[in-house]
């Protein structure tokens, strides 16, 4: 059986490289287990089906759609220039102005993708134009897109949970630690690289000044503002759910863009949902097959074998952990974020528990794995998005997005995964766990 599944997973890993549509792979690989790997189709279909009309699994694809709108309807814009009028007259202000956008923006979207569509057609122009080589502006502003992976609401949280069981409030919160310090390590590289760059600085402005813009920036920016505090009070006020917080949200940015920000027309508006529709349909069509061929995994009871091989070649729980955060990246490298966590979790989480390691810090360990993977060659969907949006060829962008990976990304993984109170301390004193 070890022998078989090892099979399907080399099947998967080929016709990801060859470049096959996701949810055809999974297909694939699901059809070679139906045929050899003795699981009962029709069972299967039946579990899929109860686990694919979930409401919370509904948060995903509305998510994808606010995130859509949001990017449409100026929200992004705004709050970039309301971050810039207190940082972005310094040097290096810029990039974090980039850096704390995407944050925001995530905090909004629970996407990676969200951050680099939205702000990026707007702030890697500003930092050319103020002399920040195009390569770098580019790598900045993709690699913090991530943020929007970690900091809550998180697409991919609202998926572990759902699998695991998981309260989905508590995988929110795990991952605040960690995309805090990821954000934090991201503006000092920044701050310390960009003394090399002879940037064109604007005169700089009397405090006076400085507090009149950012206010009145601030009112402009308001009804931005407004989305996290929102969506965020929403949910942990009890007010709604992460799916109607996911709806509210969508609902929210269409008069937001229409009427407030006028950035937004009906022939948009029409445009951006055919297209969210798009991909949502992708998505969701992968979710299946994805949840499947985990499932069927599981029934051939491959968790407990990995976790004979893995005690069978080294007792030390140390070694083990590095293991599993290695294999965690590589299958972020050839999947994305969401296809990795539906695949992974259900599989790794019983070798998690028999090392120690509570669910709740698994869910902030696969998070900043799976979404380091999404910037990390050879899937990285968020870097070719941001190479397509920042005009960047990838020897340009290559260089700096490795030193914010190894300096700003690597450090937060191990600390995750070593350091529990990084990802479990805020669940806790919220009384999620």
């Amino acid at each position: 059986m070890i022998t078989t599944v090892a099979i399907c997973v080399l099947l998967l890993i080929v016709l990801l490289i060859c470049g096959v549509a996701l949810p055809f792979c999974f297909g694939a690989a699901l059809m070679f287990m139906a045929f050899t790997g003795g699981v009962l189709m029709k069972s299967m279909l039946l579990w899929d089906y109860t686990q694919i009309i979930s409401t919370t699994l509904l948060a995903s694809p509305l998510f994808i759609l606010a995130g859509t709108y949001m990017g449409g309807s100026g929200i992004a814009t705004k709050l970039l220039d309301f971050v810039d009028s207190f940082v972005g007259r310094i040097r290096g202000g810029l990039g974090v102005v980039s850096v704390i956008s995407c944050a925001i923006i995530g905090a909004i979207s629970g996407s990676g993708f969200t951050g680099v569509a939205a702000t990026g057609p707007v702030i890697i122009p500003r930092m050319t134009q103020q002399g920040y080589p195009r390569g770098y502006a580019t790598a900045l502003v993709t690699v913090s897109s991530v943020l929007g992976l970690l900091i809550p609401p998180s697409g991919i949280m609202i998926l572990y949970g759902w699998q695991t069981g998981t309260s989905i409030l508590a995988c929110f919160m795990a991952t605040v630690g960690p995309g805090v310090l990821i954000a934090l390590l991201f503006c000092v590289i920044n701050m310390i690289w960009t003394r090399k760059f002879d940037l064109n600085l604007e005169a700089p402005m009397p405090v006076h000044d400085r507090m009149k813009l950012a206010g009145k920036r601030g009112v402009i920016a308001l009804p931005a503002l407004m989305m996290p505090v929102i969506i965020l009070g929403g949910i942990y006020g009890g007010v709604f759910t992460p799916t109607e917080a996911a709806a509210v949200a969508a609902i929210y940015s269409i008069p937001i863009g229409l009427f407030v920000y006028r950035t937004m027309t009906l022939k948009s508006f029409y445009k951006m949902t055919l297209d969210s529709l798009g991909s949502i349909g992708a998505i969701m069509a992968m979710i299946v097959f994805c949840l499947m061929l985990s499932q069927t995994f599981v029934t051939l009871r491959v968790p407990e074998k990995i976790i004979e091989v893995l005690t069978g070649v080294t007792d030390s729980r140390v070694l083990m952990l590095i293991i599993l955060n290695l294999f965690l990246f590589v299958v972020g490298m050839i999947v994305n974020d969401a296809t990795g966590m539906l695949l992974c979790a259900p599989i790794l989480l019983p070798l998690a528990l028999e090392l120690g390691v509570d669910a709740v810090q698994f869910s902030a360990i696969m998070g900043v794995n799976l979404a380091m993977g999404g910037i990390t060659p050879p899937y990285a969907s968020i870097l070719y998005l941001g190479m397509r949006v920042g005009n960047c060829p990838f020897n340009e962008i290559l260089k700096p997005a490795l030193v914010f990976l190894i300096f700003g990304y690597v450090p937060v993984v191990f600390l995750t995964t070593f350091w529990a109170p990084l990802s479990t301390w805020l669940p806790s004193v919220m009384g999620l766990m």
